[in-house]
């Protein structure tokens, strides 16, 4: 007997549609009827787009009959809710935009809307992407679909959790110092962030513009692949995307290429004894397939924490600051000032997180404080570049673990926010550093979902995609699945 559709690959979905055996309709139909049964349980949809999403299934069927369109064609998506969808509300997870429409789709949004792929609704999120938990959202938190007492990761948690719970079959993200790959780890899930500038930023609401890139969460290797591939590209509407030329991502995965994998030794100290076993047995898998495992010194442990969160709280601040309730946006009805507007349109539309991180960012850029903090961390920034480059010379393939642990209780760090930026230690230095991570789940801590990191150099996203996919037929991962996932919907 076959899995149930929701337990089955984007890729085996597009190649169902392909043969007939069920149209998108059907399939879209499918996935909004576990919507409406359970995701009041985890609450990772802000918005559930039926009526557009039937429309777009009806046009990918009509693709598919004329032979048209991707092996994605005709498969449902999430989309977290920082990518602009014209004519659906896009929040960003804060009161702020609570009732913001856009005019317009972002780049990520046209490229699957082109490739015949149907929205089934917006995920939730930390507010503008600022969190680690999903905790931090103007319209209250996300479960992870393995234990609804703790976090799916953030700040695309929304996205991640509607994925494990087989809500969706694909889902997307963006990735700011870990908001993919963390809540990969946590949720059992291929989660990557390419190179920065691979993939368009336009219509994708910022935090921290240097840092921010979107991404994708999947069941399988192929299946990010499949969507990369579709993702990536040069933007004449985003200057900051890249001109590097897209390969198909699909056609590298089926190689048994051999590779020069370094293991940072700080971070396998920071793993507690049963991290560390864990982490020593994945190790032990890649050796016995061929690949040559060295365990280096990469000594950015201390600083890259700091750096981060003096980088990205100033970006924050400065993006940020159109919002101030005069334009669009959460608007104070009875400011008699320009001065009140501004401040009490901003203190009710902020969430306290997203407070706490403009305040940070201010004072490092403010005067006298600029160079002590702000210029000295982007000194740290292109220190941190120069020492991946050096590792790069003389390896493929950096290995680290994905976090420290498996997912925390909600509201664990509520009261300790350093501890929940502590929390992103092996995550960060990839998007300062300006390289591609994948998250793959091959390990377990306490019972729950626990990732495995690999980080390439830039725009080598084709490397770890194929190293994912080998670990992938050596330590298969598709037959465990969230409590859930596993409920059947009548």
């Amino acid at each position: 007997m076959s899995q149930p559709w929701h337990l089955r690959s984007a890729a085996d979905l597009g190649r169902a549609l392909r043969r007939r055996e069920v149209t998108s309709v059907e399939l879209t139909k499918y996935f909004l009827n576990r919507i409406d049964a359970l995701d009041p349980k985890i609450h990772s949809y802000l918005v559930v787009t039926k009526d557009l999403a039937i429309s777009q299934a009806q046009r990918a069927d009509a693709m598919i009959q004329a032979g048209e369109g991707t092996l994605l064609t005709g498969v449902p998506f999430a989309h977290k809710d920082l990518f602009c969808t014209k004519g659906v509300r896009t929040t960003a997870g804060s009161r702020m935009l609570a009732n913001f429409i856009p005019p317009y789709d972002a780049t990520v949004t046209q490229k699957m809307y082109d490739a015949g792929m149907v929205l089934l609704g917006k995920t939730n999120m930390d507010e503008f992407a600022m969190g680690s938990a999903t905790n931090h959202s103007y319209f209250g938190p996300t479960s992870n679909p393995f234990d609804l007492n703790r976090v799916p990761g953030g700040s695309s948690g929304g996205s991640a959790a509607a994925l494990a719970a087989g809500l969706a079959p694909i889902s997307t993200g963006s990735d700011t110092g870990g908001s993919i790959r963390q809540p990969a780890s946590y949720c059992h899930l291929v989660g990557i962030k390419p190179t920065y500038g691979r993939i368009s930023r336009y219509g994708m609401i910022a935090f921290a513009s240097s840092l921010d890139q979107a991404g994708v969460f999947a069941h399988t290797t192929e299946d990010a692949a499949l969507l990369l591939s579709i993702l990536c590209g040069v933007d004449e509407k985003d200057s900051t995307s890249s001109y590097e030329e897209v390969p198909d991502f699909s056609k590298s995965l089926e190689s048994n290429q051999l590779y020069r994998i370094a293991v940072p030794s700080s971070f396998f100290a920071a793993l507690d004894s049963e991290g560390q076993a864990e982490f020593r047995r994945v190790l032990t898998t890649l050796e016995q397939m061929g690949h040559t495992v060295s365990w280096i010194d990469l000594p950015i442990q201390d600083y890259v924490i700091p750096t981060y969160y003096t980088i990205a709280p100033a970006e924050a601040s400065s993006n940020l600051a159109r919002y101030d309730g005069v334009r669009y946006g959460h608007r104070h009805e009875n400011a008699h000032t320009l001065e009140e507007l501004y401040s009490l349109s901003r203190t009710e539309g902020f969430g306290e997180e997203v407070k706490r991180r403009i305040l940070m960012g201010t004072y490092v850029l403010s005067a006298g404080y600029y160079d002590a903090y702000y210029q000295k961390a982007l000194l740290i920034r292109q220190h941190l570049k120069q020492v991946f480059a050096k590792t790069f010379e003389s390896f493929d393939i950096i290995a680290t673990p994905t976090t420290l642990s498996a997912a925390f209780l909600h509201n664990a760090h509520d009261t300790d926010p350093v501890a929940m930026y502590y929390s992103d230690l092996c995550t960060v230095s990839v998007n300062l550093a300006d390289l591609p991570g994948i998250s793959i789940p091959v390990m377990q801590h306490q019972g729950l979902p626990f990732g495995l990191q690999l980080i390439g150099r830039p725009f080598d996203e084709a490397t770890l995609l194929n190293c994912s996919a080998q670990i992938e037929r050596a330590l298969p991962w598709h037959s465990t699945h969230s409590p859930i996932a596993m409920q059947e919907v009548v």
